[in-house]
């Protein structure tokens, strides 16, 4: 039985591991391994950037949330998809974080911000009910892939490299959204999704630039 501070000490490890460079390692290689490298124009480099540089805090939300929902949830197995959710979010947030490397650029410095508050909506959701927390994802999940399809459509018709990771990202978070909704997750409406498609906006018009 792991002791309520363990699960304290588990979560800071986390948090530390997802909001600093280089300290966690994906478990699948990275689809871009399977392109080569580009000539980008510096116009062309910086929108790529902005791009990735979403995606990766993107990712660092979705860390969050779930880690916060982990830690509130009522029931075993609803945790451990949680989990499960989360490793795989892992190997998108090292591959945005890499490509980001290449484009001689890094994450966005307001990372610690958004895991912060990521963290508390996702423990909210769960001490309310496990219902409610997977809806949550499931809406989250929802806008992400939004978002992926926007960017797949902006990235230089040449850059591969991104597209790959990017193609992969939407499969897996198509996945995690339907894990939620099979496992009870609450529909939200339309209004409370227009509701987070405003707040998300928050999100990618500050990473973008920095």
């Amino acid at each position: 039985m792991i002791s309520f501070l363990d699960k304290k000490i588990i979560q800071l490890d986390r948090a530390l591991r997802t909001i600093t460079q280089g300290a966690s390692t994906a478990s699948r290689p990275s689809p871009a391994d399977q392109h080569p490298e580009c000539g980008l124009s510096l116009d062309e480099q910086k929108h790529t950037v902005g791009l990735m540089r979403i995606n990766h805090t993107g990712e660092v939300c979705a860390q969050a949330l779930y880690a916060g929902q982990a830690t509130t949830a009522k029931l075993d197995h609803i945790r451990e998809e949680m989990e499960h959710a989360a490793n795989e979010e892992i190997d998108h947030l090292v591959w945005c974080e890499k490509r980001l490397i290449e484009l001689n650029s890094s994450p966005s410095i307001l990372n610690p911000l958004f895991y912060s508050a990521s963290f508390m909506i996702g423990a909210g959701a769960g001490l309310i009910s496990d219902k409610l927390s997977l809806g949550f994802v499931a809406a989250t999940e929802d806008q992400v892939c939004l978002h992926i399809d926007k960017h797949l459509a902006s990235l230089p018709d040449n850059d591969q490299r991104s597209k790959a990771i990017l193609a992969q990202m939407r499969i897996d978070e198509a996945q995690h959204k339907e894990m939620a909704l099979n496992s009870g997750g609450y529909k939200f409406p339309p209004a409370i999704m227009s509701i987070m498609t405003q707040i998300s906006k928050i999100m990618t018009t500050t990473t973008y630039r920095v």
